[in-house]
């Protein structure tokens, strides 16, 4: 259903519970589709020397979208994505059984005032490889869709990074797994003063399993809505969500996560954790994990959630190291937000993102 067509949601809806549609479109009239700058995008190898074989990134033909483009149909953000990309998408494609010995990062580069981007994820059957996809610039508002299929008994992970300046952003990502996949999904947010995400994975395929790791690091004003939904359609898969976040200044971050067990997706293993790290007394961190679960014959449901301050226990014993107080938070935030970091991909992807993270948090905290 096209977006002229949807109505405005409500807040009722726990999608926009936290941050309404008028506040996240980019002039808050909800009937009104802006024209968007195309975002521009780069392809390369993390290490130097590496190659990028067997990645491509194409414009999308009409079968591309005809196969790739079906998550969403009356989904609100996606409809709005599709409608203000005017039709057009870019595809990164990976070849089948392609082997990538490098991870490869994909640079999203937005500037202007209004800037989107539809990019739809082809990964070929039993294709391995780790991707880095960087969004960044200073647009002041940034629409980014992506939606695509992983192949059958692929092993591919794939890390988000959103170092976006002080504009506003809408992601939305319709993703399915095919049979067998074996997929890492990461998402790192450091930029943008608002930010909503709204994550969507199907494994509508037997055997399939996904891990979901989030490392949020909020400030000053910031305020991030992530929204996470793992559908398991099929039997025998498994998934888990690990969500860490860090909120400093009088930031906000909300990390909502919902898993749905449909009737017939037997042995299915789903759980969720949220961890919330509060660094200053305004700082607000919500965590809502949920569970619909229409299975009876399933491994294992559960979920939980923390919230706390940086441990005075763990400061003296840094402080008795040397460490002067900002040092101490500084490595504290930092090893907390390195525990889900750790889980998106290989020591080189780790050590990438974890030089990364330090700069953003030497630079904002």
């Amino acid at each position: 259903m096209p977006y002229s067509e949807l109505e405005e949601p409500s807040r009722a809806d726990h999608l926009w519970r936290y941050t309404s549609w008028k506040r996240i479109h980019p002039s808050g009239q909800f009937h009104e589709v802006p024209k968007a700058a195309k975002a521009t995008l780069s392809l390369r190898s993390l290490e130097e020397g590496g190659k990028t074989d067997g990645v491509t990134l194409e414009v999308a033909s009409e079968e591309d979208l005809e196969r790739l483009a079906v998550s969403g149909s009356s989904d609100i953000s996606t409809q709005f994505l599709r409608a203000i990309a005017d039709g057009d998408a870019m595809v990164l494609r990976v070849q089948r059984k392609a082997r990538l010995d490098s991870p490869v990062q994909l640079d999203i580069e937005c500037e202007g005032d209004i800037c989107a981007l539809h990019l739809l994820v082809d990964v070929g059957d039993m294709a391995e490889m780790e991707l880095i996809t960087r969004i960044s610039g200073n647009a002041s508002w940034v629409g980014i869709l992506r939606q695509g299929r992983f192949g059958d008994g692929c092993n591919f992970n794939d890390v988000v990074i959103n170092q976006i300046g002080d504009g506003r952003i809408l992601r939305t990502d319709g993703l399915y797994l095919g049979r067998d996949a074996q997929i890492r999904c990461g998402a790192i947010g450091s930029g943008s003063s608002r930010c909503k995400s709204d994550l969507r994975y199907t494994m509508d395929q037997s055997g399939s399993s996904l891990k979901v790791n989030g490392s949020i690091l909020s400030a000053e004003g910031m305020h991030n809505d992530y929204h996470v939904e793992i559908f398991h359609l099929a039997p025998e898969t498994y998934s888990r969500l690990n969500w860490h976040s860090a909120c400093a200044g009088k930031s906000r971050t909300i990390g909502t996560g919902m898993l749905r067990i449909e009737e017939g997706a037997k042995g299915a293993d789903a759980a969720q954790l949220f961890h919330n790290l509060l660094l200053s007394k305004d700082a607000e961190a919500d965590s809502i994990p949920e569970l619909e679960v229409s299975e009876n014959d399933v491994v294992g449901c559960g979920h939980g959630t923390a919230n706390g301050p940086v441990d005075d226990e763990q400061m003296f014993y840094l402080s008795t190291r040397g460490f002067n107080e900002p040092q101490a938070r500084s490595v504290l935030i930092a090893a907390h937000l390195n525990s889900t970091l750790s889980e998106m991909g290989s020591t080189v992807v780790h050590e990438h993102l974890l030089h990364s993270l330090t700069n953003d948090l030497s630079t904002i905290m």
